[in-house]
């Protein structure tokens, strides 16, 4: 399988590099000659700030942090600015006391074409347990262990809207490094020295990366492809030992080739979702695969509530010598939605590995908004694991409880 896949990556990253280069340099000179006149404009500040506290049930340690995430929006006829911050201190975690521009874009819109420049957040997929084709941000992993938060990407995006599909081009000027709990922190390899990280590129951090995604829709299906080149948002943790901290894992960021496609398709109450993935990196090539459904119960016993039921089965050709979890796991999750004017919710299931089945974990998410202000969440996650290789041993101990208490500004 290996060389088709490197003759298609090698074929493929020539073609798409090159026209993104021109399409965005192309889209510059446009604007740059842009003249217009824009009098009418409105202007939106908001955002949530909160208390949160976990508490690790195997220990009885407690971490506390509060955060807050201003968004401030400005936007005339053709035009718009977007500025989103955050910023979160924790009493337990040095480098989870952070702050981050999320976003602080320009947008430029016309009939066919727009423009976005500056800081930005960008997400693609469907599916629920992994998002395999989500590789624009790099993923913020102090904020949760569910990868979902992200760090702002400098970026120029051009999006030609037409009648065949939507058609996304980005070039990304800048990489962020991923982030890492310090050696007090929780849910995470502690011993990560992120202050001396190693790139395959020269360009290090500055390296130009591109990506494209073609989006469309058939019938009920929607569906995206995308393609991505430049440097890796997953770091490889190499061990070395230092003479003042012993053991510690120096990020390794190499560059890498990623075709993907993202499906998903409503058929009545069934909601079927796919991604997957064929990456080419420094050691390998390989595939990896998330797919399932979600069928909803409608008006359970002819009331308001909705009852989900979900099932995904994940892939990964490297197996158990693969670096990530999921290369051969099920999950199964209820979703209870209760369409009240209070928005509450509630998720909880459990992922297993389909070859030892002594892995596995357990979650709960549940939120209630109160009045027009403020949101209460919950959460709990429970990790078994007895394999020293597997990348889930290494938060084996820390189970938790979250709650968080959020007012929205």
């Amino acid at each position: 399988m290996k060389q088709p896949v490197r003759t298609l990556f090698g074929h493929l990253s020539t073609k798409i590099s090159s026209a993104i280069g021109v399409g965005l340099i192309r889209a510059g000179f446009v604007c740059a000659g842009l003249s217009t006149v824009l009098p009418a404009w409105a202007l939106d500040f908001s955002g949530p700030m909160g208390l949160e506290i976990r508490a690790f049930t195997n220990d009885g340690e407690t971490q506390y942090s509060g955060y807050v995430q201003p968004k401030l929006q400005w936007s005339t006829e053709n035009s718009a600015f977007n500025v989103e911050l955050f910023a979160r201190y924790d009493d337990l975690d040095d480098e989870r006391s952070h702050a981050d521009i999320r976003e602080a874009t320009w947008l430029y819109i016309t009939d066919h074409w727009e423009l976005k420049t500056g800081i930005g957040k960008i997400f693609w997929g469907v599916t629920e347990t992994q998002h395999l084709v989500d590789i624009i941000n790099q993923t913020d992993s102090v904020e949760a262990i569910d990868g979902e938060d992200k760090l702002g990407q400098p970026m120029v995006q051009l999006t030609l809207v037409r009648d065949w599909g939507m058609l996304n081009l980005f070039v990304l000027p800048y990489f962020r490094e991923r982030t890492f709990p310090g050696p007090d922190g929780r849910l995470g390899p502690t011993q990560v020295d992120t202050d001396n990280p190693r790139f395959e590129s020269g360009d290090e951090e500055n390296h130009i990366d591109v990506a494209a995604r073609y989006s469309h829709y058939i019938g009920n299906w929607d569906f995206g492809l995308s393609y991505f080149q430049g440097t890796n948002r997953d770091p490889k943790l190499l061990p070395e030992i230092d003479p003042q901290q012993g053991l510690v894992l120096i990020p390794y960021y190499d560059q890498i080739k990623q075709l993907g496609l993202d499906l998903q398709a409503t058929l009545g109450a069934w909601l079927w979702k796919l991604e997957t993935i064929a990456r080419e990196d420094s050691a390998d090539e390989y595939l990896a695969t998330v797919g399932g459904f979600e069928y909803t119960l409608f008006g359970i016993k002819q009331s308001a509530l909705d009852w989900g039921l979900l099932l995904e089965l994940s892939y990964d050709s490297r197996g158990e010598e693969g670096p990530a979890p999921g290369q051969k796991d099920v999950a199964f999750a209820n979703r209870i939605t209760f369409n009240d004017v209070n928005s509450t919710e509630i998720l909880f299931g459990m992922t297993l590995d389909l070859d030892d089945k002594q892995r596995k974990s357990g979650f709960l998410e549940a939120s209630r908004r109160f009045g027009n202000h403020w949101k209460l969440s919950a959460e709990g996650r429970v990790f078994v694991s007895h394999d020293e290789q597997d990348p889930v041993y290494l938060i084996r101990d820390d189970d938790h409880v979250q709650l968080n208490i959020e007012y929205y500004f």
